[in-house]
């Protein structure tokens, strides 16, 4: 993940590669998922393999936290938006991915529902 962030600076990391930095899914990612602009180029990286996720500009900013990773600035997807984002990608990540996410973020209280008015 660190690597990514250094070559995506404008990247978060985000879905399944979130929820495992998070640890609230059971599935390992091939690739490490990276959301970008809308209108952002595809980044050219051959190694680690990514994914690409494109969001919308608030999107993109929403629950957004940086964390350190082998002294390199990381930004992550915080645990809810990044259950919320399985269930908004359910088409690419899958369904059961979503469900397992939501039901370990509750069962963890690593994600809990906003009851503001």
């Amino acid at each position: 993940m660190a690597e990514v962030a250094t070559r995506v600076s404008k990247g978060v990391i985000c879905l399944v590669s979130a929820l495992q930095f998070h640890e609230i899914t059971l599935q390992l990612p091939r690739s490490v998922w990276i959301a970008i602009g809308s209108k952002d180029r595809k980044p050219a990286i051959d190694y680690p393999p990514i994914r690409v996720a494109r969001f919308g500009e608030k999107a993109l900013t929403l629950g957004v936290k940086t964390y350190t990773i082998g002294a390199v600035p990381v930004r992550i997807f915080d645990s809810a938006k990044s259950i919320v984002d399985c269930f908004r990608f359910r088409s690419t990540v899958g369904l059961d991915v979503a469900m397992e996410a939501l039901h370990m973020g509750w069962r963890s209280r690593k994600a809990k529902p906003d009851v503001s008015p």
